[in-house]
């Protein structure tokens, strides 16, 4: 029996400039090429989400935050992930409060962490960060799924 994946991101909202900060992911993934993202990654075994989340917001972007100040704002299950090598759980997080300043710290991996226009984010998108990003700046639903009707193409929620 395969146990269930998860996985966390951040959405750190500064509503003062209306941006979110973001990632450019130099690898092809969910997309042929190089995507953008919001900032998240791999929980490790025994690690709380909300924990998980600050860590990998620092991780990725040197922004710190009180893990247990940030808000779950979305849930997506994923039937198959970025790696193919199955199923996930993505936890969606939020804030609008943070320490540090917006920094790619691992340029090997990122060709830019930016604040990007909440009404205007940049394209192509992971289909898991654009669909929590919608929901989360719509208002909408806490929960959405990722690949489970045959008959979408994943790839054309990442847009162009």
């Amino acid at each position: 029996m395969q146990s269930l994946r998860q996985a966390v991101s951040v959405i750190v909202h500064d509503e003062k400039i209306g941006g979110i900060a973001t990632i450019h992911y130099a690898a092809a993934s969910w997309s042929e090429g190089p995507a953008w993202t919001i900032p998240g990654g791999k929980v490790e075994e025994g690690e709380r989400l909300d924990e998980a989340a600050a860590r990998e917001l620092f991780e990725e972007t040197g922004l710190v935050v009180v893990a247990e100040d940030l808000r779950l704002v979305h849930t997506i299950q994923v039937r198959e992930g970025w790696d193919g090598l199955g199923p996930f759980l993505l936890s969606v997080f939020a804030t609008t409060s943070w320490t540090g300043t917006l920094t790619n710290t691992e340029p090997d991996k990122h060709l830019a962490v930016v604040w990007s226009d909440a009404a205007a984010l940049p394209r192509p998108m992971f289909p898991t960060s654009h669909q929590a990003l919608a929901s989360y700046l719509n208002g909408g639903r806490g929960f959405s799924t990722h690949g489970w009707d045959a008959d979408v193409d994943p790839r054309a929620l990442v847009g162009a």
